[in-house]
């Protein structure tokens, strides 16, 4: 297929090997992250690293939004589903009246039933919480959770469905957050008391800063990243110009690369030169879709609807500051966690789970005694078995881990 196949050529693969190969330093080793989930998926799909010197190596960062929810935020939507939570007092909101949520106990659930009905992507259906739960669990268990392909999907429900209250889960970078904000302004031009979100959005340049400010980066020295392999789909939305910063203050270089395997060869070879040139820049590998300035107005909108948070839990991460969103007061009334009395809380990961050391860089998917025997896609412990654009699961699908074994 035209645009796609071009961007798949083994012979081109090769070459752009061969003149990676010609001008990286064997006396030196290159350590590049590749942020985004969905490079980390093309990496271990099509071997990239195969065709890479031994020199060369990959470091996976947390660029998977369904790997990066803590267990807290997913605990929280269990809790909401199977009706654990009590409304709280209505939220006010400027851009509609002051809607006070349903009573809990109507709904086709029955009398004293929840009367939520959750709505998320299919990936974070499936990502472990404590007590053994997940979301497809809680669902067995009787909850309304229902997988969705997108927001709009949710606000439907809630237009068909006027006696639940429908909240959408929502999750994700830069790249997914437009359609939330949009899904918020449709719901209050229509009037909706039946609708909210539960906000989850997160942001790339905060997390990328909060790596290299972390111990292992700066003082221990057990992660080393020398450029980053810069995020595609984030990057459409935000543009190049937020890695501005990066380059110039820890002197690291980005170039943002599309998500096909030549797209991720081309941009380590760019790299590769930086380092031996002693620069350190902002290139952009997919001129073919990101501007420096990104996209204005998928930006105004969400400028209009949301806000930074003070701080927000990564998984593997910890808190992050200012790396997430919440809706604006004029939007309250749409805010699950206002409107349900969410409250916060932090859970610690599985104990036999290396995903947060995963996220952060600091291990290898095959570094964890339970990859590929306990833990696999069908039997996940941590969210990176989980999503596809899991380092975990995209080692194991795609036979990575055989090799290493």
């Amino acid at each position: 297929m035209k645009y796609v196949d071009e961007y798949r050529d083994g012979e081109l693969a090769k070459t752009i090997a061969a003149r990676i190969a010609a001008i990286a330093d064997p006396s030196r080793t290159y350590h590049f992250m590749e942020f985004c989930g969905g490079h980390t998926h093309a990496i271990s799909r099509y071997g990239v690293t195969d065709l890479l010197p031994a020199n060369v190596v990959m470091v996976h960062g947390p660029g998977c939004p369904v790997c990066v929810l803590p267990v807290g935020r997913i605990d929280m939507a269990i809790d909401l589903a199977l009706g654990a939570l009590t409304p709280g007092p209505s939220p006010a909101s400027g851009r509609g009246e002051n809607f006070a949520p349903l009573s809990p106990g109507r709904g086709a659930g029955g009398e004293g039933a929840s009367n939520i009905t959750l709505c998320t992507y299919a990936d974070t259906m499936r990502v472990p919480a404590s007590n053994g739960l997940s979301l497809l669990k809680a669902k067995a268990k009787g909850a309304d959770i229902r997988m969705v392909y997108s927001a709009s999907d949710a606000l439907r429900i809630a237009r068909e469905e006027p006696e639940r209250e429908v909240v959408f889960l929502a999750i994700g970078f830069e790249t997914t957050t437009p359609p939330t904000a949009l899904v918020v302004r449709e719901a209050a031009a229509l009037g909706l008391r039946n609708f909210s979100v539960f906000v989850n959005h997160v942001l790339t340049p905060a997390a990328i800063a909060h790596i290299l400010e972390s111990p292992e980066v700066r003082d221990l020295g057990t992660v080393v990243i020398d450029g980053f392999v810069g995020p595609a789909h984030v990057s459409t939305i935000i543009g190049s110009q937020p890695y501005d910063y990066f380059a110039e203050e820890y002197a690291k270089p980005v170039v943002i690369a599309g998500f096909e395997p030549l797209d991720v060869m081309q941009a380590i070879e760019m790299l590769v030169r930086q380092v031996n040139e002693g620069r350190a820049e902002v290139e952009n590998e997919f001129s073919r879709a990101v501007s420096p300035e990104g996209n204005a107005k998928a930006k105004a909108l969400v400028a209009d609807v949301f806000e930074l948070r003070g701080a927000f839990e990564w998984r593997g991460l910890g808190k992050v500051p200012y790396s997430a969103l919440r809706l604006k007061e004029p939007w309250a009334a749409f805010d699950a966690e206002r409107r349900f009395a969410m409250v916060e809380r932090s859970v610690p990961d599985n104990k036999a789970c290396e995903c947060g050391a995963i996220l952060r860089g600091v291990k290898k998917p095959t570094d964890c005694r339970v990859f590929g025997t306990a833990c696999t896609p069908e039997t996940p412990m941590g969210s990176c078995m989980v999503s596809s654009e899991g380092a975990c699961a995209a080692h194991y699908t795609y036979g990575r881990y055989r090799s290493a074994a």
